[in-house]
């Protein structure tokens, strides 16, 4: 019977690169070597198939160099977007990332907490909805646009100031009416600050507006109704409509095609979240765009690098896009 041959060990890798195995190790864990060294070493792993047994490197070091990312859900474009760019920040780290789709679930989001802590992983990002988790003490963890109190930081988009953008926008391609749709979570929370930055941003362009807001869960058919009661003969009472989400915006601009209304001609649609389809350039609607590969990076260097504590939230800038649904032509932005 053929002797099954055995998997090369890092003893091997340094016969193959002509080095020491100490400096196998400094390649293997991150640590800093000269270039020549470092390229040999990694061109004999290639070579020789070498497998990194992280198992046997976090019990040397007391790390598992994973991290729990807990996300609603991956069908959401933004919340896809997100989790592909948190897991690409913590593999140029030399870490991997363990996804955990809660659906929104407070008491699934508890047992993902608890799972991955009894998992020893070395840190977790989580976007959330349960006011009430409870998080060891020593576990590092960083919060996306829900402020869970002063000890854990909370990465977010400037959402204020991107609601206080939709409505200058609107103001400054000539609507006079415009509505402010939502639908979303109930707790207290950064996105909710779109509402207050949108009104403000109305009150100083001197913007009559109308708000509808709804419950996550609740029948988009209320917005549909909404409109409906605003028209007459034929014209809706709001030139321009501003929703809390892109994916909001889609289904509302549908609701007023159903309506025999055009969309950007009869009214103009801003939304928010900067979504596009199949990595295309095109946005799926006029957009405030959130830098979700900044909020990545962010996320992942305040875990990785002990940053948790220096401040309770951080706002990163975001930016107005054209997307076909307002009435200026791509690059006439503000």
């Amino acid at each position: 019977m053929e002797k099954k041959a055995s998997s090369p060990t890092m003893k091997n890798v340094a016969q193959e690169a002509g080095v020491a195995l100490s400096t196998v190790s400094k390649v293997v864990n991150g640590l800093p070597v000269g270039q020549p060294y470092k390229i040999r070493v990694e061109n004999a792993i290639k070579k020789l198939n070498y497998q990194v047994n992280s198992y046997a490197q976090g019990l040397k070091s007391s790390k598992t160099y994973t991290v729990a990312l807990l996300i609603p859900n991956t069908q959401n474009p933004f919340f896809s977007s997100l989790t592909y760019h948190i897991n690409i920040a913590l593999l140029r780290k030399n870490y991997k990332m363990l996804l955990c789709c809660t659906d929104s679930n407070s008491s699934q989001e508890q047992e993902y907490i608890t799972m991955a802590q009894q998992n020893k992983v070395d840190g977790i990002i989580g976007l959330t909805y349960n006011p009430e988790l409870v998080i060891e003490k020593n576990t590092p963890y960083v919060s996306i646009d829900r402020s869970m109190g002063p000890d854990i930081p909370c990465v977010a988009c400037d959402n204020f100031a991107g609601g206080q953008l939709a409505a200058e926008k609107l103001a400054s391609l000539g609507c006079k009416n415009v509505a402010f749709l939502r639908i979303g979570s109930s707790l207290n929370n950064e996105p909710n600050k779109r509402k207050a930055g949108f009104e403000n941003g109305c009150l100083s362009c001197g913007l009559n507006y109308e708000i509808k807001i709804l419950n996550d869960g609740d029948s988009y058919d209320a917005f549909e109704e909404f409109l409906k009661d605003h028209m007459d003969n034929g014209h809706l009472s709001f030139d321009g409509i501003f929703c809390v989400t892109d994916r909001l915006a889609y289904y509302v601009i549908k609701m007023l095609e159903n309506l025999q209304l055009k969309v950007p001609e009869d009214v103009q649609v801003i939304g928010f979240d900067g979504i596009k389809l199949f990595e295309d350039d095109s946005y799926i609607c006029s957009t405030i765009v959130q830098p979700v590969q900044q909020i990545a990076e962010m996320c992942v260097d305040m875990l990785l690098e002990d940053k948790t504590s220096l401040t309770p939230l951080i706002c990163l800038p975001v930016q107005y896009a054209y997307g076909g649904t307002t009435l200026e032509k791509p690059g006439e932005c503000l």
